[in-house]
């Protein structure tokens, strides 16, 4: 049987933090709009804000569906499962916005991810999610699997961008600046990233 939990605490925060995929799934206004689930990976890069705020960190990747729904209308939903131990599902149903480089909160919500280079994977935005409802479910059919590593392979593939590569790279894409169903997606030019001190 599903529960209802007001806070992102104990149990339920150890649970969450301690997966290595999670699944993100918005959707445009428009009904027959495209539907966008993705999967986020990379450990280190999903933070608990707080009791009712979680962050993750959107890399570079071929489009931004996520972005462009979020500035449309802001609905999300994140899930976990349970690969090993105990069966679980946890959905965190809530709003969520898409942080930019420019944005005077970039380098206060940066402090959450201390062990993520920005410079390694094209980091495009953070993506901070206001929890409305937060459930949890059996994960009784969701099959064991192992966690080896994470790949190397997104690190390996951004880290040889500078910010003016990065940016014509993301020009170049079709469904960057723009989602599938011609929402705006990441503003263009990419600022580049803060300087750290």
């Amino acid at each position: 049987m599903g529960k209802s939990y007001e806070r992102i605490v104990g149990r339920l925060r150890a649970f969450i933090e301690a997966q290595h995929i999670f699944f993100t799934a918005t959707a445009p206004l428009d009904g027959g709009g495209t539907v966008n689930l993705s999967p986020k990976g990379l450990n280190g890069s999903f933070a608990v804000i707080d009791e009712l705020t979680v962050a993750y960190l959107d890399f570079a990747g071929s489009n931004a569906e996520t972005i462009a729904h979020l500035r449309e209308n802001g609905r999300i939903t994140l899930m976990w499962c349970a690969f090993d131990g105990p069966p679980n599902i946890v959905r965190v149903h809530g709003r969520g916005e898409p942080v930019f480089r420019d944005d005077a909160r970039w380098a206060e919500l940066m402090a959450y991810f201390p062990d993520i280079d920005p410079t390694l994977h094209g980091l495009r935005a953070i993506i901070v999610v206001t929890a409305e409802q937060i459930r949890d479910t059996c994960g009784y059919a969701v099959p064991f699997m192992t966690y080896e590593e994470d790949r190397p392979l997104h690190a390996s593939r951004f880290a040889r961008e500078s910010d003016e590569s990065l940016d014509v790279y993301f020009q170049k894409k079709e469904y960057i600046a723009t989602s599938m169903d011609g929402l705006p997606g990441l503003p263009l030019p990419l600022p580049p990233l803060p300087r750290t001190e």
